[in-house]
């Protein structure tokens, strides 16, 4: 599609060794994008490059904790001296977990704040200080469409989805000026095994079985399936290109219809 191209850019993608990380990447290197993955498992990093080098893609990895500044900072100044710029950052790094609040520790607490929030100001401010302006810079930031209405025991995990808006949306317009755009995108159900570790928890917690619980979740998408990873790796890079580049402050669903808010 024209202006969908990522060729001479350098996209860099926390969280990408697995999951919608990984699918993102992907997406991005099939494009054309060079692309730099970051986690904090090395073992999922190493997983990445294999699969990449199967299909004949190349990419960068280094292990970064987002919660560390100190390293956010590090990588990102790497990012730049090897591939000379970051054109795009992907903010996908996240935890999960349910937890009712009265029994909550305050580390699940922090633990998921300082990851799905707090990384990706980390993240943002590093990429920014050294994003060009006016030259297609991108930040897209990964929420969920528990970013959009709440669930019962997942109180830290949709504080965390809902703030990540709130933070796309403020930031679009700081950075506007310079030509930079700022989205999100908010998944349903995705196929990974973050998702299946959350549908173990609610079939535990419900007294079912998995499969069950899953019957059940699909069942409530009118379209009746969950988001595989590459699409979301599409959207990610419909958002990153010359296509969308009077686009931003949106948080955009991609969850087969489950909810239109």
């Amino acid at each position: 599609m024209r202006g969908m191209e990522m060729k001479d850019r350098v996209a860099w993608v926390t969280g990408g060794g697995t999951g919608i990380g990984a699918g993102i990447a992907e997406a991005f290197a099939e494009a054309g994008a060079t692309v730099a993955i970051t986690s904090r498992n090395a073992d999922h990093l190493k997983g990445a490059e294999e699969r990449f080098s199967e299909k004949g893609l190349s990419v960068w990895t280094q292990v970064a904790d987002v919660t560390r500044p100190n390293e956010v900072d590090s990588v990102c100044g790497e990012i730049v001296k090897r591939f000379g710029k970051v054109d795009i950052l992907v903010n996908n790094a996240g935890v999960s977990g349910p937890a009712p609040l009265a029994e909550m520790e305050d580390a699940h607490w922090r633990k998921i704040i300082e990851t799905n929030l707090t990384g990706p100001f980390y993240c943002s401010r590093s990429a920014l200080r050294r994003m060009q302006d006016h030259a297609q810079g991108r930040i897209i930031n990964i929420s969920s469409v528990l970013g959009k209405f709440g669930v019962a025991g997942y109180t830290a995990y949709c504080a965390t989805k809902h703030g990540i808006i709130g933070f796309t949306r403020a930031l679009a317009l700081e950075v506007a000026e310079r030509g930079i755009t700022v989205n999100a995108i908010c998944p349903g159900w995705v196929d990974t095994a973050m998702a299946q570790e959350g549908i173990e928890a609610a079939a535990r917690a419900m007294k079912i079985t998995p499969e069950a619980f899953r019957k059940t979740a699909v069942e409530a998408v009118p379209l009746k399936r969950f988001t595989e990873p590459r699409e979301v790796g599409a959207l990610a890079v419909y958002l990153a290109s010359e296509a969308a580049s009077n686009m931003t402050g949106q948080a955009s669903n991609l969850c087969g219809g489950a909810t239109t808010a």
